[in-house]
């Protein structure tokens, strides 16, 4: 059978499982119980009770309609009813139905083993005190009405146990799940490092709790340190080699700049070449510094998207359309991460079409960034592999204004994972080439 539809009304955090865990079988238990002792025992003994009732009322009926008149009969019948336990009024005002409270259990059994052994009652109230019982019988001499303890036809009122075995069930389940959540809260602590983390930032976390949870941490606190060394050997390699290059190309630049003679369009051919190289390098840093450094700061995303479309506009015709909110709205971001993810992005859309446009609209969770352009766009089974580090899809898209070294959409996707949100790209519905969203929870 599937049960998948029923996952839809589980609840989806940890304390709302555990809790669902603690408390399913402490409620099941005590319906069991209640069930079981309540219509059990409680019946049972409530209809032996009540037989022996209708013996002691059948004896007093007798009496009673052997009397000649209504005052022999109290007289016939006192000593009988003072040992019995009977109040006995005769003639009575009349009495109708049968009266319980809803929450007195017993009250039903009470009623059908009368109707069942005594027709003669006419009518049965146990209303008038939670500790007395009226009946009353029709007599020769009119209505008689009985009145006794409760405790002649059942046992103490069962809901008196099921308040009990609530409360107890209340109590013992809040002390349960005290200390649940001392064993959850280790758990919840790592969960809360590792989304920290995958966000970019470094939450501080020591193991704690059970030797599994432990366990678990430790695995984490090792997996950080290993990816943060990686990631400090790539920037210190990169970094290394830019520097490293950057010497050479600048004795070349100084040494094209002083020859004197020569063809000039090869030397203008050789400085583009030195400028597309350095470029190159200027890419392969800004990768290394891919995900950037420091927390999150609040930063007006208004002010963000127009300084880099400010700075592409040199090279290219750049629009910017701000959404509602935008402008007035603080939202925690690494500025320059994202400053640098927004130009990648604008440049590539510059050098691979004619005008481009950026558009940054806010949501109640979200901030989203997308980036159009009218050039020829990536197709859709090639747009997984555009994602990655040094791949160029020259295929895909002309290269009027200079080449890159594919790095571009993959430094945008790493800001955009570093904040905890994606990189999608699709096609322009405005411009017909790509579009390019980079989405950041709020």
């Amino acid at each position: 059978m599937d049960a998948s539809w029923l996952k839809q009304y589980m609840p989806r955090g940890l304390y709302g499982r555990a809790a669902l865990i603690l408390l399913l079988p402490v409620v099941a238990m005590q319906l069991v119980v209640a069930v079981v002792f309540i219509q059990r025992h409680f019946n049972d003994v409530t209809r032996q009770m009540t037989g022996t009732l209708v013996q002691e009322l059948t004896l007093i009926a007798a009496q009673v309609e052997a009397a000649p008149d209504a005052d022999s009969a109290l007289a016939q019948t006192a000593e009988a009813t003072a040992t019995l336990g009977f109040d006995v009024t005769l003639p009575a005002e009349p009495m109708r139905g049968y009266l319980r409270y809803f929450y007195d259990l017993s009250g039903k059994t009470v009623f059908a083993e009368l109707r069942r052994k005594l027709p003669a009652v006419q009518s049965v109230h146990l209303t008038e005190s939670s500790r007395r019982v009226a009946v009353q019988m029709e007599t020769l001499h009119g209505p008689m009405t009985l009145r006794f303890d409760r405790r002649k036809v059942s046992a103490a009122n069962p809901h008196q146990l099921l308040v009990l075995m609530l409360v107890i069930g209340l109590v013992m389940s809040a002390i349960a799940f005290i200390y649940l959540r001392n064993q959850l809260r280790p758990i919840t602590r790592l969960a809360t490092a590792a989304e920290g983390f995958g966000k970019g930032r470094m939450v501080p976390y020591r193991p704690s709790g059970a030797l599994e949870v432990r366990a678990a941490g430790n695995a984490f606190l090792d997996m950080r340190a290993r990816i943060e060394r990686q990631t400090q050997q790539r920037t210190l390699m990169l970094s290394g080699v830019s520097h490293d290059l950057r010497t050479p190309l600048t004795r070349l630049k100084l040494g094209l700049s002083m020859l004197d003679g020569g063809d000039t369009a090869d030397k203008a051919e050789l400085a583009h070449d030195l400028e597309e190289m350095e470029a190159m390098l200027d890419a392969f840093l800004d990768f290394a510094r891919g995900e950037g450094v420091g927390d999150p700061e609040p930063t007006n995303p208004a002010e963000l998207a127009n300084l880099a479309v400010s700075k592409a506009r040199r090279i290219g015709d750049v629009t910017l359309h701000l959404g509602a909110g935008t402008e007035e709205t603080l939202v925690p971001l690494r500025p320059l991460a994202v400053e640098r993810a927004l130009g990648n992005l604008i440049s590539n859309a510059l050098r691979y079409a004619g005008r481009a446009a950026v558009t940054v609209d806010l949501t109640d969770r979200t901030l989203r960034f997308w980036v159009e352009d009218d050039g020829p766009g990536i197709p859709a089974d090639k747009r997984e592999e555009a994602l990655r580090p040094f791949t160029r899809l020259d295929e895909a898209r002309n290269q009027n204004k200079g080449s890159g070294v594919g790095l571009g959409l993959s430094i945008a996707l790493d800001v955009a994972r570093s904040h905890g949100g994606m990189l999608r790209l699709g096609q322009s519905a405005d411009l017909g080439g790509l579009k390019v969203e980079l989405v950041l929870p709020r």
